[in-house]
């Protein structure tokens, strides 16, 4: 059965790079570091996507409040502005997609599968018990397990560990897909609670997703919470948490979503007629699928015509999009044949290619 303990630092080390979680520090926050009325299935920090259905209104935020010890600098806020009670099937909660490639480590599917133990750092000030859904995905069903976890102090950084059995009756996808994901549960329906905590692996069942969840933190507008130092690794114990450079950080979560700031430097075209220009954009790493890009207005005076003017267009189309890049199409008066540019923006958005799970 998945069990919540809390073990000394320092067991179980593992060699090479133990997390299997990218960004488990919450260094990387590409789309911003406040998210206002946070919308249903939304991702604000890197890898992060909130899922919140009901009336409740959510404020997100990347935190410099932090557990004193860990090296940590940088957490996840979740900030209730205007406060629900769930009803029927809604559903909030924080929850990590893992590529299936990802979570090959774990040897799930096989008679050698492997335990993984979970380790995060929370704070809150509503104390009691919470929630934490496992889901393994597959093309013929997705299979489920649960554990809870107790904040026992009102505002103070607790550690948590949490270790989940293997799983030997299904294989996770092993591609690109989402394999594995991860539900910190902060309040639900009573149509996701109706059965008994499921403590041993089986088909993913809505009505019991959230069972165990004592604790509703959209109940008041005073209430937050708060989740660091998320490590999820192979074996029993957790180990220290694993430090990766912010740089490394970032690469890994480009393969999800990028931004203009992060976009190759050569984004070289031309004027391909006296009213369009198309330039090639290069991502700064193959992502993980072709990505949808989205050029955001007004765009104004990001083009620029070799030796001639900075340009505005009148219109933005994304062609021939692929994971490693793709092709900008610009609406702009100019003169065929002349060199053509997309320059750095102030605002890092201003084109996103997002390939999350």
């Amino acid at each position: 059965m998945a069990l919540t303990t809390v073990r000394p630092q320092g067991m179980g080390f593992n060699t090479g790079r133990r997390n299997l979680v990218k960004n488990g520090a919450m260094l990387v926050s590409q789309r911003g570091t406040s998210f206002t009325s946070v919308a249903d299935n939304a991702y604000t920090l890197d890898r992060y996507r909130l899922t919140e259905n009901t009336s409740a209104i959510v404020d997100m935020s990347q935190s410099s409040e932090v557990p004193s010890e860990g090296g940590l600098s940088k957490s996840l806020k979740i900030d209730i502005t205007t406060s629900a009670t769930p009803s029927g099937g809604q559903a909030f909660c924080l929850n990590y997609r893992m590529e299936g490639y990802d979570f090959l480590p774990s040897g799930y599917g096989n008679s050698n599968a492997k335990y993984l133990t979970l380790s995060f750092w929370v704070k809150s000030n509503v104390t009691g018990t919470y929630r934490l859904t496992f889901i393994a995905r597959n093309g013929s069903g997705n299979r489920s397990i649960g554990a809870t976890y107790t904040i026992n102090s009102a505002d103070t950084w607790e550690k948590k560990e949490v270790s989940i059995i293997p799983d030997t009756a299904s294989t996770p996808y092993q591609t690109t897909d989402e394999g594995f994901r991860i539900e910190w549960y902060l309040a639900s329906g009573p149509d996701r609670t109706t059965g008994s905590l499921p403590t041993s692996w089986a088909t993913l069942d809505n009505a019991t997703r959230a069972t165990g969840q004592g604790v509703n933190l959209a109940s008041s507008t005073s209430n937050e919470w708060y989740i660091t130092g998320v490590q999820l690794e192979v074996g029993t114990n957790a180990s220290d948490f694993e430090h990766r450079s912010y740089a490394d950080e970032l690469f890994d979560c480009s393969r999800y979503y990028t931004n203009l700031a992060q976009f190759n430097g050569d984004n070289f075209g031309q004027m391909y007629s006296g009213t369009q220009g198309k330039v090639g954009l290069k991502y700064p790493r193959v992502m993980r699928a072709a990505p949808t890009v989205t050029a955001n207005s007004p765009f104004t005076s990001l083009v620029e015509e070799n030796g001639v003017a900075v340009r505005t267009p009148t219109a933005v189309a994304v062609n021939y999009s692929r994971a490693s890049g793709c092709i900008m199409s610009f609406d702009v008066t100019g003169t065929s044949g002349n060199g053509l540019f997309v320059r750095q923006a102030t605002n890092d958005t201003t084109i996103e290619a997002d390939a999350e799970l």
